[in-house]
């Protein structure tokens, strides 16, 4: 029998209108190394995250060091996402962009629980690029498909994610289908307005 090589996991395509609302993480093992899970309130797991978007603000929020802060929005709402020391490639790319500008960000959830008892998210990213506006209406369009997709399976009696999330978060899923129309509408305005751009 080979032996298993540890495979990274699967990015999971979130609009922010989910993500934000994602506050559980869990691991399925006791090993100290076991990954880190964030649930996703339509009933998936996410140890890694694929995010697509725009990036309107940055600032250096270190005191000692670099720590960028990055506002990147997409159709459903805002992402932040934090890189210091410890993700040098995001951290410099985050230093050297200019807002406004479409980024695909592969990343970690994070949480955070505020002073008053709520849970922030953001991302820690492994790497950060500049895409055009085709990749990011692309990226748009597949995540409101696999959101679809997830709310589909929501109720299937073997998805035990989905269970978990029905136990944790009690949230209507049906805000998350509307969220992932209203997106794929999104696409279709801008690019009327595109469209009607004088030449």
């Amino acid at each position: 029998m080979s032996q298993s090589v540890p495979s990274r996991e699967v990015a999971r395509r979130v609009f922010a209108s989910e993500y934000n609302d994602a506050s559980y993480t869990f691991k399925e093992s006791d090993d100290e190394r076991a990954p880190l899970y964030l649930l996703l309130p339509t009933g998936e797991r996410a140890n890694r995250v694929f995010i697509v978007g725009t990036l309107t603000e940055k600032e250096d929020a270190g005191e000692d060091s670099e720590y960028w802060r990055g506002r990147i929005v997409d159709p459903t709402g805002t992402f932040f996402t934090y890189a210091g020391q410890y993700q040098p490639e995001a951290a410099s790319a985050l230093r050297e962009l200019e807002p406004p500008a479409y980024v695909a960000v592969v990343g970690k959830p994070r949480t955070y629980e505020t002073d008053d008892g709520n849970v922030n998210v953001s991302v820690r990213p492994e790497s950060i690029t500049t895409v055009d506006a085709a990749t990011r209406d692309r990226w748009v369009a597949e995540t409101a498909s696999r959101t679809l997709d997830r709310i589909e399976a929501f109720d299937d009696e073997g998805n035990e994610y989905a269970r978990m999330a029905r136990d944790q978060y009690d949230l209507p899923v049906e805000e998350y289908r509307d969220a992932a129309v209203a997106a794929l509408q999104s696409l279709d305005d801008s690019d009327e307005l595109e469209g009607e751009a004088p030449a």
